[in-house]
Protein backbone atom coordinates (compact mmCIF):
# COMPACT_ATOMS: atom_id res chain seq x y z
CA UNK A 1 0.00 0.00 0.00
CA UNK A 2 1.25 3.26 -1.02
CA UNK A 3 1.02 6.27 0.43
CA UNK A 4 2.81 9.28 2.42
CA UNK A 5 5.76 8.83 4.11
CA UNK A 6 5.56 8.12 8.33
CA UNK A 7 6.03 11.50 9.94
CA UNK A 8 8.84 11.19 12.73
CA UNK A 9 7.80 9.22 15.80
CA UNK A 10 5.60 7.45 13.83
CA UNK A 11 8.14 4.80 12.46
CA UNK A 12 7.32 2.58 16.29
CA UNK A 13 3.62 2.55 15.64
CA UNK A 14 4.11 1.98 11.74
CA UNK A 15 6.47 -1.56 13.72
CA UNK A 16 3.69 -2.44 16.04
CA UNK A 17 0.65 -1.67 13.47
CA UNK A 18 3.08 -4.52 11.13
CA UNK A 19 3.44 -7.07 14.34
CA UNK A 20 -0.96 -7.07 14.34
CA UNK A 21 -0.71 -7.76 10.76
CA UNK A 22 -1.47 -3.86 8.84
CA UNK A 23 1.49 -3.16 6.86
CA UNK A 24 1.16 0.12 5.61
CA UNK A 25 3.44 3.32 5.33
CA UNK A 26 1.58 5.41 7.59
CA UNK A 27 -1.15 5.99 10.31
CA UNK A 28 -3.33 7.80 7.31
CA UNK A 29 -2.55 4.46 4.91
CA UNK A 30 -4.32 2.74 7.42
CA UNK A 31 -7.45 4.93 7.83
CA UNK A 32 -8.08 5.14 4.25
CA UNK A 33 -7.39 1.66 3.27
CA UNK A 34 -10.82 0.68 3.84
CA UNK A 35 -10.64 -2.37 5.94
CA UNK A 36 -11.85 -2.70 9.49
CA UNK A 37 -8.62 -2.86 11.39
CA UNK A 38 -10.82 -3.62 14.94
CA UNK A 39 -7.13 -5.50 16.25
CA UNK A 40 -4.66 -2.07 15.45
CA UNK A 41 -6.83 -0.23 17.90
CA UNK A 42 -4.72 -1.17 20.81
CA UNK A 43 -1.48 -0.12 18.85
CA UNK A 44 -2.76 3.15 18.21
CA UNK A 45 -3.95 3.72 21.63
CA UNK A 46 -0.37 3.13 22.51
CA UNK A 47 0.66 5.55 19.93
CA UNK A 48 -2.33 8.24 20.93
CA UNK A 49 -0.48 7.81 24.44
CA UNK A 50 3.57 8.50 23.60
CA UNK A 51 3.48 10.53 20.76
CA UNK A 52 4.12 14.31 21.39
CA UNK A 53 3.76 15.16 17.92
CA UNK A 54 0.03 17.28 17.24
CA UNK A 55 0.43 15.96 13.70
CA UNK A 56 0.64 12.16 14.47
CA UNK A 57 -1.29 12.74 17.25
CA UNK A 58 -4.06 13.93 14.50
CA UNK A 59 -3.65 11.06 12.37
CA UNK A 60 -4.11 8.62 14.85
CA UNK A 61 -7.12 10.47 16.03
CA UNK A 62 -8.37 10.57 12.69
CA UNK A 63 -7.95 6.72 12.60
CA UNK A 64 -9.48 6.02 16.20
CA UNK A 65 -12.49 8.15 14.48
CA UNK A 66 -14.45 4.66 13.67
CA UNK A 67 -17.03 2.52 14.88
CA UNK A 68 -15.10 -0.57 15.47
CA UNK A 69 -12.60 1.59 18.17
CA UNK A 70 -15.60 1.99 20.44
CA UNK A 71 -15.95 1.30 23.31
CA UNK A 72 -11.74 1.29 23.47
CA UNK A 73 -11.25 3.93 22.12
CA UNK A 74 -13.80 6.22 23.86
CA UNK A 75 -12.02 6.78 27.17
CA UNK A 76 -8.56 7.32 26.07
CA UNK A 77 -10.07 10.46 23.78
CA UNK A 78 -11.76 12.24 26.46
CA UNK A 79 -8.88 12.26 28.06
CA UNK A 80 -6.74 13.30 25.23
CA UNK A 81 -9.82 16.39 24.76
CA UNK A 82 -9.06 17.51 28.20
CA UNK A 83 -5.38 17.62 28.25
CA UNK A 84 -4.67 18.91 24.86
CA UNK A 85 -2.70 22.25 24.27
CA UNK A 86 -4.90 23.75 21.92
CA UNK A 87 -4.56 27.07 21.09
CA UNK A 88 -7.10 27.91 18.45
CA UNK A 89 -10.38 25.48 19.72
CA UNK A 90 -10.60 24.52 15.67
CA UNK A 91 -7.33 21.90 15.29
CA UNK A 92 -6.23 18.55 17.10
CA UNK A 93 -8.47 18.89 20.36
CA UNK A 94 -11.83 20.07 17.70
CA UNK A 95 -10.65 16.40 15.81
CA UNK A 96 -10.67 14.79 18.85
CA UNK A 97 -14.08 15.99 19.87
CA UNK A 98 -15.36 14.58 16.10
CA UNK A 99 -13.84 11.31 16.95
CA UNK A 100 -15.67 11.56 20.10
CA UNK A 101 -18.86 12.35 17.95
CA UNK A 102 -18.61 8.94 16.07
CA UNK A 103 -17.76 7.22 19.07
CA UNK A 104 -20.60 8.73 21.32
CA UNK A 105 -21.16 5.55 24.07
CA UNK A 106 -24.02 6.26 26.52
CA UNK A 107 -22.11 4.16 29.00
CA UNK A 108 -19.94 7.83 29.39
CA UNK A 109 -22.60 10.09 29.31
CA UNK A 110 -21.83 11.76 32.30
CA UNK A 111 -17.96 12.29 31.19
CA UNK A 112 -18.82 13.73 27.61
CA UNK A 113 -21.56 16.19 28.82
CA UNK A 114 -19.15 17.61 31.31
CA UNK A 115 -16.69 18.14 27.89
CA UNK A 116 -19.60 20.06 26.27
CA UNK A 117 -20.90 22.29 29.36
CA UNK A 118 -17.31 23.54 30.01
CA UNK A 119 -17.21 26.85 27.91
CA UNK A 120 -13.62 26.59 28.45
CA UNK A 121 -13.02 24.25 25.38
CA UNK A 122 -14.83 26.90 23.22
CA UNK A 123 -15.55 25.59 19.70
CA UNK A 124 -13.84 22.41 20.33
CA UNK A 125 -17.29 20.72 21.57
CA UNK A 126 -19.16 21.29 18.50
CA UNK A 127 -19.22 17.73 17.38
CA UNK A 128 -19.37 16.27 20.65
CA UNK A 129 -22.51 18.67 21.09
CA UNK A 130 -23.16 16.78 17.72
CA UNK A 131 -23.16 13.49 19.60
CA UNK A 132 -26.00 14.58 22.07
CA UNK A 133 -28.01 13.21 18.85
CA UNK A 134 -26.52 9.44 19.18
CA UNK A 135 -27.70 9.03 22.86
CA UNK A 136 -30.34 7.27 23.93
CA UNK A 137 -30.54 8.58 27.19
CA UNK A 138 -33.66 11.28 28.22
CA UNK A 139 -31.50 13.62 29.53
CA UNK A 140 -29.13 14.63 26.52
CA UNK A 141 -32.47 16.68 25.61
CA UNK A 142 -32.28 18.48 28.39
CA UNK A 143 -28.56 19.15 27.89
CA UNK A 144 -29.11 20.09 24.00
CA UNK A 145 -31.60 22.57 24.84
CA UNK A 146 -29.73 24.43 27.53
CA UNK A 147 -27.22 24.59 24.68
CA UNK A 148 -29.29 26.72 22.72
CA UNK A 149 -28.14 29.54 25.09
CA UNK A 150 -24.52 28.59 23.83
CA UNK A 151 -23.83 30.84 21.05
CA UNK A 152 -20.58 28.82 20.45
CA UNK A 153 -22.58 25.56 19.84
CA UNK A 154 -25.91 26.76 19.65
CA UNK A 155 -26.21 25.38 16.08
CA UNK A 156 -24.94 22.06 16.99
CA UNK A 157 -27.42 21.12 19.53
CA UNK A 158 -30.19 22.48 17.13
CA UNK A 159 -28.48 19.29 14.82
CA UNK A 160 -28.46 17.23 17.92
CA UNK A 161 -32.62 17.91 18.85
CA UNK A 162 -32.70 17.53 15.19
CA UNK A 163 -32.26 13.57 15.84
CA UNK A 164 -33.89 13.46 19.34
CA UNK A 165 -37.10 14.56 17.80
CA UNK A 166 -37.09 15.82 22.01
CA UNK A 167 -40.64 17.58 22.03
CA UNK A 168 -39.66 19.88 25.31
CA UNK A 169 -37.39 21.33 22.42
CA UNK A 170 -39.76 22.66 20.37
CA UNK A 171 -39.72 26.57 22.10
CA UNK A 172 -35.92 26.62 21.85
CA UNK A 173 -35.81 25.21 18.47
CA UNK A 174 -38.70 28.46 17.74
CA UNK A 175 -36.65 31.17 18.78
CA UNK A 176 -33.23 29.66 16.56
CA UNK A 177 -35.81 30.70 14.19
CA UNK A 178 -34.41 33.91 14.20
CA UNK A 179 -30.80 33.47 14.34
CA UNK A 180 -28.16 35.57 12.52
CA UNK A 181 -26.68 32.33 10.93
CA UNK A 182 -28.68 31.18 7.98
CA UNK A 183 -27.38 27.40 8.47
CA UNK A 184 -28.87 27.62 12.11
CA UNK A 185 -32.14 28.77 10.70
CA UNK A 186 -32.50 25.86 8.59
CA UNK A 187 -31.47 23.37 10.86
CA UNK A 188 -33.95 24.94 13.23
CA UNK A 189 -36.73 24.20 10.62
CA UNK A 190 -35.74 20.55 9.84
CA UNK A 191 -35.76 19.94 14.01
CA UNK A 192 -39.28 21.37 14.21
CA UNK A 193 -40.51 19.66 10.95
CA UNK A 194 -38.95 16.32 12.80
CA UNK A 195 -41.21 17.00 15.89
CA UNK A 196 -44.53 17.52 13.58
Amino acid sequence: MMGAAPAPGESEIMRELAEVGYEVESVADLRTSGVRYRDAIPALLSGLQRTQDPKVKGEIVRALSVPWAKPAATGPLIEEFKQVEDETGMGLRWTVGNALEVLWDDARFEELVALVLDESFGKAREMVVLGLGRSKKPEAGSVAIELLDDPVVSGHAVKALRKLKDPRARKGLERMLDDDRAWVRKEAQRALTALG
